[in-house]
């Protein structure tokens, strides 16, 4: 690690940090606080485009597109970058996975299995799924042995489609077993979807052992600190070989199919859509170079991460919020969440009031989530433990 005191990477975050510089900002995992080699990034692509017009093209598909392909394949230890593909969203990537479901001639619905504890993107589109008749949705609680309920679950209900949050976002649990989600995995169904929604970048995640079977979608909006416009899919070979819902930019002449029949690639490429903006592929690819050259890895990250929120979890008892419920609590050995969700028939209120202190935390229901990045240091949570005390 180069030119930091130990625990203070506020250097790296110049522009966003003098932007607002009497905020307090403890969500982390909610809108991540850009760094500045974000900026950089943002500043190469409309110069990319306005020095290449037409050609920008060439260096985002022939040079950024890759680079953001080995950063993604790195991070989660894959043996082939092209299994990755890019696009604005993953509802986006949600939608052409259960597009492609072959539903059979009389269009039967489709079936998914998920935890009732999935993120907006999907719980929002599979219950207008279930409502227009075109899905059956099977839910299972979640929380701890979530991944026993959903294979238990799947012998029973022979799911086309299940979905799993790595770290599921109201409670901060991470769940244990993806092999054996993966165990479950078929070409002709089910697809394994594992959302990375909140682990991508906070946890170290290994898929080397299941790469070949199971789907894994994250995004650049949060602790890869990239912003918004920038998702990713990781793609098992051999599943959904040629999605129904395909845009020109994957276009592919594929020799081996009849005249007129439309080609796909081998590859994730299969997936893409069409016209798109690159600029988060820019930032994405810009503060992983910065973090590679800063020497900072997604360990080194959660372990600052990690003091922070002992630091925290210390301020808690001699605050209002010791009677709120630690649905997270840490526990050695194990990888965690970059949140803790303290559950409290208070929680809106409190949310409320750190934000009249200028605090910014986030509340989903009852559960107020304060959450850890890089950018904080000692001072910050000793200046959070006052506002706590003040509630």
């Amino acid at each position: 690690m180069n030119g930091s005191a130990a625990g203070d990477w506020r250097h790296l975050f110049q522009r966003t940090l003098a932007a607002a510089p009497e905020r307090l900002h403890f969500a982390a995992h909610s809108h991540h606080l850009w760094p500045d080699a974000s900026y950089v990034g943002q500043m190469a692509a409309w110069q990319d485009a306005a020095r290449l017009a037409d050609h920008k093209w060439d260096r985002v598909m022939g040079e950024i597109w890759p680079a953001a392909q080995r950063h993604v394949a790195a991070e989660l230890n894959l043996p082939d970058p092209s299994s990755i593909v890019f696009a604005g969203n993953t509802h986006d990537f949600l939608i052409r996975l259960f597009a492609s479901v072959d539903r059979g001639p009389r269009q039967r619905p489709v079936r998914l299995l998920a935890s009732d504890g999935e993120f907006h993107s999907f719980r929002r589109q599979a219950a207008r799924w279930v409502e227009a008749g075109l899905a059956v949705l099977e839910t299972v609680p979640a929380g701890p042995g979530t991944t026993a309920r959903l294979i238990e679950a799947a012998g029973r209900f022979e799911p086309d489609i299940l979905v799993a949050s790595h770290v599921q976002f109201g409670s901060g649990h991470v769940i244990d077993g993806l092999d054996a989600l993966a165990d479950l995995a078929d070409p002709a169904g089910p697809w394994v979807a594992i959302d990375g929604y909140h682990s991508f970048m906070a946890l170290d995640t290994d898929l080397s052992q299941i790469h070949d079977r199971v789907f894994y979608l994250a995004g650049g909006y949060k602790y890869a600190m990239a912003g918004e416009g920038i998702a990713l899919m990781h793609c098992p070979p051999g599943f959904v070989p040629r999605p129904l819902l395909t845009g020109w930019y994957a276009e592919f002449d594929d020799l081996s199919l009849p005249p007129g029949m439309v080609g796909y690639a081998n590859d994730a490429s299969r997936f893409m859509g069409a016209t798109f903006d690159p600029s988060g592929l820019y930032r994405f690819v810009a503060v992983r170079d910065m973090l590679a050259e800063t020497g900072l890895g997604t360990d080194a990250i959660s372990a600052h991460c990690a003091a922070i929120r002992d630091a925290v979890l210390g301020s808690l008892d001699s605050s209002a919020l010791a009677g709120a419920t630690l649905l997270n609590p840490p526990s050695l050995g194990h990888n965690q969440a970059r949140f803790l969700a303290l559950q409290s028939p208070h929680a809106t209120a409190w949310q409320a009031a750190l934000a009249g202190m200028d605090v910014v935390t986030d509340v989903r229901g009852d559960v107020l989530r304060i959450g850890f990045g890089l950018y904080q240091t000692a001072t910050d949570t000793e200046q959070l433990a006052d506002c706590l005390h003040q509630l």
